[in-house]
């Protein structure tokens, strides 16, 4: 796996330039850097549309609506997989640079994709179950096939992060029909993790599910044999007197079992006040006492990151913010050389 006591990115970066990007990643996470994502290029670089560009044998396209199905290839899926030749073109240069031993790439996972996309009928994919699972194949062989370019190109070990920001509202059953009169049927825990670990044990690379939302499935995802879990640290369920025990439950589980987690310490847009290392190291320090794990440890079982992506961020916080990650890491690997709380930037 990853070394011990770094830091990386978990999503999207402010701007539209590739190579500037490239350039922020492999500068300020050399030791896990992220393919970038800028989302503010439009269509095709967004979250589903980048994702679409990696299936195979399947076709989308935009409506007023979103993404739909269609028939055959478009100028908007055209548009995607341009978009990621050239991010790929950027981040390749840059890591013969820096030379990284490991680099990370990011894909919608297979069920927030399927709320997300429609079938040439309207409804979501998710209304559907066999659509769900030709979805997911697709996206599976397309996934080996980016990471295999992915390595080819960076000379590095890969990591696939898989997004699913959309999974509590499917397991819910939350998500709204086509009509909006009525709500998409909820779909079983065990049914959503047997889809996921088919996909990720596809997968000839490590592969981490990230879940920013206010309650993540963290005992789901950790079950479907992934390499890591991904959560936002700071929502109220994970911090401070706030933190609910069956949340915390859940991360002591997942650290038992050896699992580590992408924890999301970083704020995704400037504060008004930055924070300091000790204050943001705090938090996870906070999480291991808790659970009666030495902190020592955590350089091994938490990888500090922004909690979600950053495209809504200056360009100036989010370099810092992915500075501050790396100096997390080094901060979980040495706590005895950590500040207290309240000390250094910003006091």
């Amino acid at each position: 796996m990853w070394p011990e006591g770094i830091g990386t990115g978990v999503g999207s970066l402010p701007g539209t330039d590739p190579r500037e990007a490239s350039a922020l990643v492999t500068g300020e996470t050399p030791d896990l850097p992220a393919l970038p994502e800028l989302p503010a290029r439009g269509v095709g670089a967004d979250m589903v549309g980048r994702t679409a560009g990696l299936l195979v044998d399947l076709a989308v396209e935009v409506v007023p609506t979103g993404w739909r199905v269609t028939a055959r290839q478009g100028r908007d899926l055209r548009r995607a997989r341009d978009l990621m030749a050239g991010d790929l073109d950027a981040f390749g240069d840059a890591c013969d640079r820096s030379r990284p031993a490991w680099v990370k790439v990011s894909a919608t996972g297979p069920w927030t994709l399927a709320a997300a996309v429609e079938l040439a009928s309207g409804h979501r994919v998710l209304t559907d179950r066999g659509a769900v699972r030709e979805f997911a194949a697709s996206l599976g062989e397309g996934l080996r096939a980016h990471v295999a370019e992915v390595a080819a190109r960076t000379g590095a070990s890969v990591v696939v992060q898989l997004d699913e920001p959309g999974l509590p509202a499917v397991l819910a059953g939350s998500l709204p029909t086509a009509s909006g009169y009525g709500t998409v049927g909820s779909v079983p825990a065990p049914d959503a993790q047997d889809l996921l670990r088919e996909l990720v044990t596809g997968i000839d690379a490590p592969v981490v599910v990230h879940c920013c939302a206010d309650r993540p499935p963290i005992r789901l995802l950790a079950g479907a044999g992934v390499a890591a879990v991904g959560i936002d640290a700071t929502r109220p369920a994970f911090a401070g007197s706030t933190a609910e025990p069956r949340a915390l439950d859940a991360i002591g589980e997942t650290w038992d079992e050896g699992t580590p987690l992408l924890l999301g310490l970083l704020p995704g847009t400037a504060p008004a006040r930055e924070p300091s290392i000790g204050d943001l190291a705090r938090t996870g320090y906070d999480l291991a006492d808790r659970l009666g794990f030495d902190r020592p440890r955590l350089a091994r079982l938490a990888v500090p990151t922004p909690a979600c992506g950053l495209a809504g961020a200056t360009p100036e916080w989010a370099r810092r913010a992915l500075a501050l990650s790396r100096e997390l890491g080094r901060a979980f690997a040495d706590p005895d050389e950590v500040p207290p709380a309240g000390f250094g930037a910003g006091s």
